[in-house]
């Protein structure tokens, strides 16, 4: 089967079928499998638990409680709930007591609001826990040098969770060498997958009420203010790169018809392929809202909300994810080459694990869920009630024991964390 992207056409892997023998199968994918098959039944309640329990961000005390107590439990693991000053977050380490690479698993907790888990934060949290408890067993079965760390990071949605984190020093106390996490989605499986930069804010405009009808030239009209900052953003649209995502909704659009409009308001995000483009087309899109209070006399007032970096991934962690990944006999094999890999692997999504991907190296690989009937992937409810089904769940683990299989790799492979290290000062272009 051939197929089409960005004027490019690729050979699909879909129908291959692996040709393997006892020597290409990655080391420890048994000792992996078993181990995580072993456990399923115990890691299945505690997605349910999440998944049927949805949560806003930093507000995920189900969750925490539900996780915290869980890796309590766990042989060898040290538990910090409500860790740097974050309520819903959490820090769970194994160290073998020798030195070696750290490597680290972030697991995501909240909902959105109205929809729950239509993100299928669950099916994440699942796979990070699963990857994390079975690299930690494959340290003691095999005397493997190192740590393991588990990050339960609030608020993805929107709250920027794993920037608190970063800043509160939770990576650096930890010297944390590498960071995995996962996504689900309905599109191919990938191992590089790369999101967008974004930025949210809010505008406000102040204008001054008069009649609208006996003497309007009294008043100053902040709603004609943000309509005509609006428009000027559609008229900008023709002239934007492809990537470039301007987005908006008004959440105060005046009092009434009678009154000139005194005050308005909106959300807006800019999205961008990379930090850089962001900041570019947000110069332009303020100069929109600029003209907006310069063609009304309204005062404009403009308040950073959120941003978040787009995320890098790692190739060479993005190669021992992949080949784990595809010697456990998935529905659809991920392109070994690496470009094509990370052509399906692109979204205009964002998310946080972006910054963490500028602070160490990172892999944040995506896999496919079976959808509802209507298809819809995340965002939409539908999607919500697909990220609960068993289905979903053992695809998770799936994803789970490759991400346990990167993270050995590092810990055991001579020389790769030196690679993985190299790879990722020359996607940041430090020397």
């Amino acid at each position: 089967m051939y197929r089409e992207i960005d004027d490019f056409v690729f050979v699909s892997h879909e129908d291959a079928v692996p040709i393997s023998s006892p020597s290409d199968e990655p080391e420890y994918l048994g000792d992996i499998n078993n181990y995580v098959d072993g456990i399923a039944d115990e890691l299945w309640p505690v997605n349910k638990k999440i998944h049927d329990n949805p949560e806003l961000g930093y507000e995920e005390f189900i969750a925490h409680e539900t996780l915290t107590k869980f890796m309590k439990n766990r042989s060898g693991w040290k538990v910090t709930p409500s860790a740097y000053g974050l309520a819903t977050a959490w820090v769970a380490v194994f160290d073998s007591g020798k030195k070696g690479p750290v490597v680290s698993f972030n697991v995501e907790m909240d909902a959105l609001d109205g929809i729950g888990h239509a993100c299928g934060h669950n099916l994440i949290a699942t796979a990070s826990v699963a990857g994390g408890l079975a690299t930690a067993e494959m340290m003691k079965l095999h005397r493997l040098s190192g740590k393991v760390v588990i990050f339960g990071t609030p608020a993805e949605e929107g709250g920027g969770g794993k920037i608190k984190l970063l800043e509160a020093g939770a990576y650096r106390d930890h010297k944390v060498d590498i960071s995995l996490i996962s996504h689900p989605g309905i599109t191919n499986d990938t191992a590089l997958m790369r999101t967008a930069a974004y930025t949210a804010f809010k505008v406000e405009y102040v204008g001054r009420e008069a009649h609208a009808a006996a003497s309007p030239w009294l008043g100053i009209n902040a709603l004609d203010a943000l309509i005509t900052a609006y428009n000027a953003l559609s008229v900008l649209r023709q002239q934007t790169m492809p990537g470039d995502v301007i987005q908006g909704n008004i959440t105060d659009g005046g009092v009434r018809p009678n009154v000139i409009h005194a005050y308005t308001a909106g959300n807006f995000v800019v999205r961008a392929n990379t930090q850089a483009r962001r900041d570019k087309l947000k110069m332009k899109v303020d100069s929109c809202f600029e003209a907006g209070a310069t063609a009304t006399g309204a005062t404009l007032t403009m308040t950073p909300v959120q941003s978040y970096a787009d995320h890098v991934p790692n190739h060479v962690l993005g190669g021992s994810y992949r080949r784990y990944f595809n010697a456990l006999f998935p529905p659809h094999l991920i392109p070994d080459n690496g470009d094509v890999d990370e052509i399906e692997g692109r979204t205009m999504a964002s998310t946080d694990q972006g910054d963490i991907s500028y602070a160490m190296p990172s892999l944040s690989s995506g896999f496919s869920i079976i959808p509802g009937p209507g298809g819809n992937g995340p965002h939409n409810p539908e999607f919500a009630k697909a990220a609960g089904t068993r289905e979903a769940f053992e695809r998770c683990l799936r994803v789970g024991k490759a991400l346990a299989g990167t993270a050995v790799d590092v810990l055991t492979k001579e020389g790769l964390l030196a690679e993985v290290k190299k790879e990722w000062r020359r996607e940041m272009k430090v020397e």
